[in-house]
């Protein structure tokens, strides 16, 4: 299931100065728990604790945090000393001139390096990093925040799911209803069809039998027949497999796997009534049950 979470939390960097810190936390469809990370370094101590805390709330799905952090430079500490924001590295500037004279040397059309690249430069600015604890500790309250509103979401988007998939059950349940009662009468008039056609075949090649022989002879092929077209126990399948669906979406927990399963079954009788049908009625409501399925299946995949 698809959803989405944020939430902020600020750390300390020493010298007041204050730090604001972005996770987020988003989730789309998939059959299994997939989970992936993009923490910059200073959060990097809290994926276990991240991870743990997924693993407990959700059991299916692409679960993607993501974390972003600046100074917050409207602090006191930064209005009354904006040094506190960040030192330059006299060392590594004097470096830099360095290079830059020399590539110039070797390529004249290279142009000067601006301000925004001197600043960009590894190790040119030194700025506050404050104290690991604080970052791991900001981080997991940020993504459990975030966690928890994304739930929120996915419990939402889940009720919808669940209105649409019972209007399919009850669209099924009408089939049945309408089709069922009919099934005798069609394999009825398909045996008194066959009967005529197994009698004028029969009597071609077997006249020497007498009557009764004949229609003995007929009377049990047709009883086969009919036991192989019988579809009462499918029905019967369709119809606990559809209470199933529903006892599903009704409970409480994780449904996803076990509607996955039930799509296969109901599919199973649906495609048995489909090559057992005796009439173009039967076929087509065979079919109108597996196209059913088939919406209901694309959306089980999107539920826990």
């Amino acid at each position: 299931m698809t959803g989405y979470g944020s939430a902020s939390r600020q750390v300390s960097l020493g010298a007041g100065v204050v730090a604001d810190l972005q996770v987020e936390c988003r989730a789309v469809n998939s059959r299994f728990l997939d989970l992936g990370f993009r923490l910059p370094d200073e959060c990097r101590g809290a994926e276990p604790v991240l991870r743990e805390l997924v693993t407990q709330s959700l059991s299916r799905g692409k679960v993607e945090f993501r974390a972003a952090w600046r100074i917050n430079s409207s602090s006191g500490a930064a209005k009354a000393n904006p040094q506190a924001l960040g030192a330059l590295n006299q060392d590594r500037l004097d470096a830099l001139k360095i290079f830059q004279s020399q590539v110039q040397k070797t390529f004249a059309n290279a142009r000067e390096l601006s301000i925004s690249d001197v600043l960009r430069w590894p190790g040119v600015v030194s700025e506050p990093r404050g104290e690991e604890e604080g970052w791991i500790a900001a981080t997991v309250e940020a993504g459990k925040a975030a966690l928890t509103v994304l739930t929120e979401s996915r419990n939402a988007e889940g009720k919808a799911l669940v209105g649409v998939l019972t209007n399919i059950t009850g669209k099924m349940r009408a089939i049945v209803k309408t089709i069922e009662p009919k099934v005798p009468e069609y394999v009825a008039q398909y045996q008194a069809k066959l009967t005529e056609r197994l009698s004028e075949a029969l009597a071609v090649q077997e006249q020497a039998k007498s009557g009764t022989e004949l229609m003995e002879r007929i009377r049990q092929e047709v009883v086969l027949y009919a036991v192989r077209i019988d579809v009462a126990e499918e029905f019967a399948r369709l119809k606990t497999h559809l209470q199933a669906v529903d006892t599903a979406l009704a409970g409480k927990g994780p449904v996803g796997k076990r509607l996955d399963f039930l799509m296969q079954e109901l599919n199973r009788e649906a495609n048995t009534l489909s090559s057992k049908s005796v009439s173009e009625e039967c076929t087509q409501a065979a079919l109108e049950l597996k196209l059913l399925i088939e919406q209901m299946r694309e959306q089980v995949q999107n539920l826990e």
